[in-house]
C-alpha cells in the first residue's frame, strides 16, 4: 500500500509556490540556488500545512515543465528535502512529503488550567469565555423546578430527554431543515457527539478526512481511535474550503468519514459559502463519505453585516450523506456540556444503541436548563451577550497584537472565538514553551495539523480584552524575543523556520 494519502498535483505545487514571491526577502539577504530555493518553498508549504503532511509530490519531470526550471533542479530540491526529513519516497511509489523525527507534536495548549494557575498565567489556550449571566443561574433554576418528574425514574436516558430532542428538532425546522425528535440525540457535549460517531462509523485503521488546519481536541480524539487522519489543506485566508483538493481527496483517498467546520473554523475563523456547502455535500455523496458538521460555531457571528449560510445539512434532503453535531458549549459556556447529534432515524437508533456500552446518558439536570433557555427565549439573550463580549475582546486582542507584534500576520474572522496567526518565521512550539516563561499560555500550529504542519502559526482566542489583552500581547513579544535570541530551544534544532 502506498505512503502517501493524498496527492498534490504540478500545476497546483507551482501556483502554490508563486504565492511566496510576494513575500520580501530581509535586508542583505543573498539570493540561494534555485534548488536551495524550491526546496525551501516546499518545505515552507509543508510546514504552513499548504501542502498536507502525506502528500504525493508530482513527478520530477512534470514539476520542472511547471516551474519552467530543469529536471536537475527538482531532483536536487527533492534530494536536499529528504536529506532534511520533509520527503521520503520509494521505487514504484514516488515521493510524498514528511516532517522530521525532530518536529515533535507538541503535547500542551488546550487543556483547561487549573484554577489556582490562573493568577499567575494568562491562559490563551482554551478558546471558552465564562458563563453570560444571569441566564445560567436561571437556567438553572428553571432545571430544577422541571426537575421533580424525573427524579422518579431511573434517570438514564440514551436519546436524550423527550422535551430537549423535540425542542432541537423544532430549531432545526424553523432555520428551514424539517426535522423530527427522532433524528435528534443528545451527547455529553460535541466531543461526546463525535467520538460516538467516529466508533459507528470508522473502525482502527479508517481514514478520516479533515481540514487542515483543523480542531486540535477532534483530531487528538480521532488519533486515540486509531484512525488515519487525511489532512485536506483550507483555501487561503478566510475564504473556506479548497473544493478542487476535496474533490481529489474524496476521490482518490476515499474516506469512511470527513470532519469539517463550516461556520466559523476553528482555528481560522473561515466561513464557508452555500456554494462551498453544496459541492463538499456533492463530492462526499460521491465518493460515500459520511460528511461530519460541526455546527458549535454558527451562532457566534459577531459582525452585523454577516449574513450565515444555510446549514451544511439543507444540501442534503435525503440525509443520507451529512451528520450534523451541535453544542451548547462555546455558544453559551463550556460547564454546560450539552451537545447533539442530527442524523437520519437509522443512524440515530445505532448511536443510541452503542451507547449502551459507553456514557449510558447526558446529566438531566443541564439537558432541563437547556431546553429552559430554549424554551423561554433565554438562549438568544444569552448568546447575544456572548457575541458582545466576543467581539469586545477580538478588538482589543487584535489591535494589542498588531502594536506589540507588527511583523505577525492574521485576518480578522468575521465570527467565531480564534484568530489564526502566522508567526513571521518563528517556531510556534518554541513561542509555546517561551511564553509559559513569561507568563502566557499558547497553543502551537503544529497542535492543528497532521504530524507536525502549521509549525509557524499560533492559535490565539478572544478569551481575554481590555488591559489583560494588552498584557497577553506583550508578553507574546517577549516570548519572540526569548525564541529569536535563541534562548528556546537546544543548539541543535532550528529556531526558526526559513521561507
Amino acid at each position: 500500500m502506498a505512503e502517501w494519502t493524498s496527492a498534490v498535483g504540478a500545476a497546483q505545487l507551482a501556483r502554490l509556490l508563486s504565492s511566496q514571491q510576494d513575500r520580501p526577502a530581509g535586508p542583505g539577504t543573498r539570493r540561494p540556488p534555485a534548488y536551495r530555493a524550491l526546496a525551501d518553498g516546499i518545505r515552507l508549504l509543508v510546514l504552513e500545512g499548504r501542502v498536507p503532511v502525506a502528500a504525493r509530490l508530482p513527478a520530477e519531470r512534470e514539476l520542472a515543465l511547471s516551474l519552467s526550471v530543469s529536471r536537475t533542479t527538482v531532483a536536487a530540491a527533492y534530494e536536499a528535502l529528504r536529506s532534511e526529513g520533509f520527503l521520503e519516497s520509494r521505487r514504484g511509489a514516488g515521493s510524498w512529503t514528511a516532517v522530521p523525527a525532530g518536529n515533535p507534536l507538541p503535547a500542551r495548549g488546550l487543556e483547561p488550567l487549573p484554577p489556582e494557575a490562573l493568577g499567575s498565567l494568562i491562559d490563551l489556550g482554551c478558546a471558552a469565555l465564562p458563563a453570560p449571566e444571569p441566564w445560567l443561574t436561571r437556567a438553572v433554576q428553571g432545571a430544577l423546578e422541571e426537575l421533580p418528574p424525573y427524579a422518579h425514574t431511573h434517570g438514564d436516558y440514551p436519546a436524550g430527554l423527550p422535551a430537549l430532542r423535540a425542542m432541537i428538532a423544532e430549531r432545526y425546522t424553523a432555520r428551514g431543515i424539517p426535522t423530527m425528535p427522532e433524528q435528534i440525540m443528545v451527547t455529553t457535549g460535541a466531543m461526546g457527539a463525535i467520538d460516538a460517531i467516529c466508533h459507528l462509523f470508522a473502525g482502527r485503521g479508517e481514514r478520516i478526512a479533515v481540514e487542515s488546519p483543523s480542531y486540535a481536541n477532534i483530531l487528538q480524539l480521532m488519533r486515540e481511535a486509531g484512525a488515519r487522519l487525511v489532512p485536506v489543506a483550507m483555501a487561503e485566508g478566510l475564504t473556506g474550503w479548497d473544493m478542487d483538493r476535496w474533490r481529489q481527496v474524496l476521490r482518490d483517498a476515499a474516506p469512511r468519514i470527513a470532519y469539517v467546520v463550516a461556520d466559523f473554523h476553528n482555528p481560522t475563523g473561515a466561513l464557508a459559502d452555500d456554494d462551498q456547502r453544496r459541492r463538499l455535500v456533492d463530492a462526499a455523496r460521491s465518493a460515500g463519505t459520511v460528511l461530519i458538521a460541526d455546527e458549535t460555531m454558527s451562532e457566534l457571528w459577531l459582525d452585523a453585516e454577516v449574513r450565515m449560510p444555510r446549514p451544511v445539512c439543507a444540501f442534503d434532503p435525503a440525509g443520507s450523506t451529512v451528520i450534523t453535531v451541535g453544542s451548547a458549549s462555546k455558544a453559551f459556556w463550556a460547564g454546560m456540556r450539552i451537545g447533539w447529534v442530527r442524523a437520519a432515524p437509522d443512524v440515530i437508533r445505532s448511536l443510541v444503541a452503542a451507547r449502551a456500552y459507553a456514557d449510558l446518558g447526558t446529566p438531566v439536570l443541564e439537558q432541563l436548563a437547556v431546553n429552559w433557555l430554549f424554551g423561554t427565549g433565554g438562549w438568544e439573550q444569552a448568546v447575544e451577550v456572548r457575541r458582545e463580549q466576543a467581539r469586545s475582546n477580538r478588538d482589543e486582542l487584535v489591535a494589542a497584537v498588531r502594536r506589540e507584534l507588527p511583523g505577525w500576520e492574521f485576518e480578522v474572522p468575521r465570527g467565531g472565538l480564534t484568530l489564526w496567526v502566522r508567526t513571521g518565521g518563528l517556531s510556534g512550539s518554541r513561542l509555546a514553551e517561551a511564553g509559559e516563561r513569561v507568563g502566557v499560555r499558547v497553543p502551537s500550529g503544529p497542535r492543528f495539523g497532521v504530524d507536525g504542519a502549521f509549525e509557524g502559526y499560533v492559535r490565539l482566542p478572544f478569551t481575554v480584552g481590555g488591559a489583560v489583552a494588552e498584557e497577553a500581547a506583550m508578553r507574546l513579544a517577549a516570548a519572540a524575543a526569548l525564541v529569536e535570541s535563541g534562548a528556546v530551544g537546544s543548539a541543535e534544532a532550528p529556531r526558526t523556520f526559513v521561507a
